[in-house]
């Protein structure tokens, strides 16, 4: 049986939100490093290898391959515990790295499993072990893109994810199947079943802008959903600062830049 710290929690803000965890005498929680915002004194930063999980095997061998799953998702082989080492309650913070949402997830109540993208678990209680999920299916392992390699959260704690954009979440019945584009889903729990499918079509595949495949979800379960995947902001942002600047509705044109003062003599 797995038990995690009981950790309560508040959630602040609205498209830059951050999570304030309140911790009693000697509870824990965990964080992906650059996570952390703010803390109360008498509570203490420790940097641990691995996601300090009691299930975590205890042996050199067993943290090396813990540690090697997570730089095979792109995490840091390390995570940062915040312990209160104060008699009273205190307060750490962390914040989002981007605009979107917080998700609050109890383990418990969704068969202590859950799978997400590699990019969104934020922080959790400690106890919560962060491993990784290979897509089974040959079709997803070479064409899922972000879908690929997620990352499975196992415990009966609390967890929080952070997504893009506007966040909600999906209810599937048994058999009902969801078309997404794979950069869209936050995570899932268990019961869902993931695969890629090709859009098809000549004109979809060449002049369609929307990729070569998406993702298919089959039920039961619920799927969290964010609308905007930060790939899809950065990609954007990459395209608008690697092109020359376009005067667009500008009747003034070159004149207008110099006003803005980019103008070159």
């Amino acid at each position: 049986m797995i038990h995690n710290h009981e950790i309560d929690y508040s959630i602040f803000g609205e498209e830059m939100q951050y999570v304030e965890v309140e911790l009693d005498y000697n509870e824990t929680a965990i964080a992906e490093p650059g996570a952390f915002m703010m803390m109360e004194d008498g509570i203490v930063m420790e940097t641990m290898f691995g996601d300090g999980s009691q299930q975590q095997n205890s042996s050199l061998l067993g943290k090396l391959l813990n540690a090697g799953k997570r730089v095979l998702v792109g995490e840091s082989l390390f995570m940062t515990a915040f312990t209160n080492i104060n008699q009273g309650k205190r307060r750490v913070s962390f914040a989002s790295p981007y605009p979107g949402k917080i998700i609050p997830i109890d383990l418990s109540s969704l068969d202590n499993n859950v799978i997400c993208q590699k990019d969104a678990f934020l922080c959790a209680a400690k106890g919560v072990s962060i491993g990784i999920e290979f897509q089974r299916k040959l079709g997803s392992g070479l064409f899922g893109g972000e879908g690929f390699i997620m990352e499975r959260l196992q415990g009966d704690g609390m967890a929080f994810l952070h997504a893009g954009g506007h966040v909600f979440q999906k209810q599937l019945n048994a058999g009902e199947i969801l078309k997404i584009d794979t950069g869209c889903i936050v995570g899932f729990t268990a019961g869902v079943q993931y695969d890629i499918q090709f859009v098809g079509g000549i004109k979809n595949t060449l002049f369609g802008g929307e990729g070569l495949f998406f993702a298919t979800l089959t039920g039961p379960g619920i799927v969290w959903i964010q609308t905007l995947p930060i790939s899809r902001l950065a990609g954007r942002i990459l395209q608008y600062s690697t092109t020359t600047r376009k005067e667009e509705g500008s009747i003034l044109g070159g004149i207008g830049n110099l006003l803005d003062g980019d103008g070159k003599w």
